[in-house]
């Protein structure tokens, strides 16, 4: 498969930026979702980290790290004015009671009906399912950032996921160098491409039809 440019990481978090509603409280998954936060406007969202913080800031400074504030994939954080923080069980009670409004997670593959395989490959090494579970379920929206393909060339938006699922039915966007798509059921819609993407590019590099 010939090779695409499309968006750079940064690029891509700052699309995934634009979906984040003012005032929202948002979960940032671990490695390009924590990106996102760069791009957003200071005090226009809570970011919410599942080990129990709400009000996360930027990283901090060399020399002026917390040890004691991390965020879920401990990485050392700071605290937002107004900001809190509290065990898991009450974390993970506002994720599962609905009260996250939007995460934006990393994934290996998404299916056309919006499923979620994030947290496994089959054959590889398994670290635990961690929060991607309850985060996938509990919250009022899911977007997904990611790769269009493997570094083999392997499709990442497909039909049907093989890789052992962390939730169903819960994506509603995918974001990635090549685009923004929205799972439809059968297919892929298309709601972006990026700069110098054609539509037959995109086709090439997707395990579905797109819309």
């Amino acid at each position: 498969m010939t090779s695409i440019k499309g968006w750079a990481t940064e690029d891509m978090a700052r699309r995934a930026a634009r979906e984040i509603p003012e005032g929202s409280i948002v979960n940032l998954g671990i490695g390009l979702p924590t990106q996102v936060a760069d791009h957003l406007p200071e005090g226009h969202a809570w970011l919410h980290s599942e080990n129990g913080l709400l009000g996360m800031g930027p990283f901090p400074f060399e020399g002026e790290e917390d040890p004691n504030l991390i965020n879920a994939g401990k990485q050392t954080v700071t605290v937002l004015p107004g900001g809190s923080t509290f065990d898991s069980a009450f974390s993970f009670a506002m994720i599962r009671g609905g009260h996250v409004d939007l995460a934006i997670l990393g994934a290996m593959q998404v299916s056309t009906g919006g499923d979620l395989a994030n947290w496994a490959v089959p054959g590889g090494k398994v670290m635990g399912i961690g929060g991607a579970m309850d985060l996938a379920s509990g919250c009022r929206r899911v977007i997904a950032m990611m790769q269009h393909t493997t570094k083999k060339g392997e499709y990442k938006l497909v039909q049907r996921c093989d890789y052992p699922l962390t939730a169903m039915n819960t994506v509603s966007l995918v974001i990635t160098e090549l685009g923004a798509f929205e799972p439809s059921g059968h297919g892929f819609r298309i709601i972006d491409l990026a700069p110098g993407v054609t539509r037959a590019a995109a086709e090439a590099a997707t395990g579905a039809p797109l819309i």
